[in-house]
């Protein structure tokens, strides 16, 4: 419990005072998984800050204009961004567990020093994306865990790297309805300083909702080179992208059965 209320005490701190919706055991939108199928697609990764755009998962679907005015490609980079074999992937809610901290023990301030970080990239997000947080695994959909990916072999090379978002396209039941989801796994290292640890999960965090592929500026949150200095905020073309992805329509997240949604989520 104690661990519980210094998540929420250290949310609202990194928020400054625009706190993320803590989810009510048991109550909508973020149900637990109760049974789950892969369906019939390979896992996507894509690598943190690779200089080297990733590949197309798929064909993107047709996009939707956006709603106010057709904004030219050179103030955002929605050409980059890649959809999933089965659409893009991007969720009305998204419903997000982040690994809590030990209450003792000597690691107990690094890992402090992780989830101020972390929160506060969540909390930069939350202004564009809806997120809701929860305290298990099954009731998320974003896992936001305490460690360091793994080595990955680029160009013949092994690389090293210190955040991954790994996503994971899956069939799951909640409240006895199937309905297709994206699962994203975003490991974050401790070993950083704090503001390059937040800069690190906002990276990451942008792939995990949705933002498959690299800006190819440095400015830029989802840049696929950082620049000298760690990247707090989102930049203009950060949220036109996230704001044109939310306007395309998508299969992810709807009962099965159910119509198509609009394409905006507003």
């Amino acid at each position: 419990m104690r661990t519980r209320l210094l998540a929420l005490v250290t949310l609202g701190l990194a928020l400054g005072g625009r706190p993320l919706r803590a989810q009510a055991l048991g109550s909508e939108p973020c149900p637990p998984a109760q049974a789950e199928q892969p369906p019939s697609t390979a896992v996507a990764e894509v690598p943190t800050l690779d200089p080297t755009p990733a590949p197309p998962l798929a064909a993107p679907p047709a996009p939707v204009p956006l709603a106010v005015t057709d904004v030219p490609l050179a103030v955002d980079y929605r050409h980059r961004i890649r959809a999933t074999p089965l659409g893009w992937a991007r969720l009305s809610t998204w419903c997000v567990w982040v690994e809590p901290v030990m209450e003792t023990g000597p690691t107990a301030l690094w890992q402090q020093r992780w989830h101020r970080a972390v929160l506060a990239a969540l909390g930069t997000w939350s202004g564009l994306v809806p997120i809701t947080l929860v305290n298990e695994p099954a009731r998320a959909q974003i896992l936001l865990e305490r460690r360091r990916p793994p080595l990955q072999q680029q160009d013949g090379r092994w690389r090293a790297s210190h955040g991954r978002a790994l996503l994971r396209l899956r069939r799951v039941q909640r409240q006895q309805l199937w309905r297709l989801e994206p699962q994203v796994r975003v490991l974050i290292g401790m070993g950083q300083a704090e503001a390059a640890l937040q800069a690190t999960a906002l990276h990451e965090l942008g792939h995990a909702f949705g933002l498959w592929g690299h800006s190819d500026a440095a400015a830029d949150a989802m840049a696929a080179t950082p620049g000298p200095r760690p990247q707090l905020s989102l930049s203009e073309r950060d949220q036109r992208t996230v704001r044109w992805l939310y306007q395309q329509p998508t299969v992810f997240g709807r009962p099965e059965g159910a119509p198509p949604p609009a394409g905006n989520r507003q």
